[in-house]
């Protein structure tokens, strides 16, 4: 019977393990309508790194209905953006090695998938930060809040 026990309390840890580390992870879908599923993004304060999957959901491809998903402080979204705008479709609408983007995914068409993991520890409890879409036009409809937890 104790190996029962044993056998039922290994498992208890690794489904607790598996939940923790389901909670240091968020899926985003954007879609044809440049919409993103969500509006907000609250990272637990015990995690150490956050991964953000975004997935395409939508038909089109990248050169017509392109997403990424783009993380800077509040106040520096319409600069990143414009810069971004201004790199063009030959660079995925990001300027090169933007110091104010604390985290990016490629520019995806439909039907793509890409992740991005950042270091919580660039997040500081009560700032302000948004999500958002580099593609032309997208950021005024696809954005968001993404919060550290307190």
């Amino acid at each position: 019977m104790a190996l029962g026990k044993t056998l039922a309390c290994v498992a208890l840890t690794l489904a607790s393990s598996s939940a923790f580390a389901a909670d240091c992870a968020v899926e985003i879908t954007g879609n044809d309508q440049m919409q993103y599923n969500t509006k907000a993004i609250s990272v637990p304060k015990e995690c150490k790194q956050f991964t953000v999957t975004l997935s395409h959901a939508g038909k089109l491809p990248n050169n017509v209905m392109g997403h990424n998903w783009v993380l800077s402080k509040a106040e520096d979204m319409q600069g990143v953006v414009s810069d971004a705008m201004a790199a063009g479709a030959a660079k995925h609408y990001m300027k090169e090695n933007d110091a104010r983007v604390i985290a990016a995914t490629r520019m995806l068409g439909g039907g793509e998938k890409d992740s991005v993991r950042l270091d919580t520890a660039k997040l500081a409890a009560g700032a302000k930060y948004k999500f958002y879409c580099t593609f032309p036009g997208h950021s005024a409809m696809m954005n968001g809040e993404l919060t550290l937890a307190q």
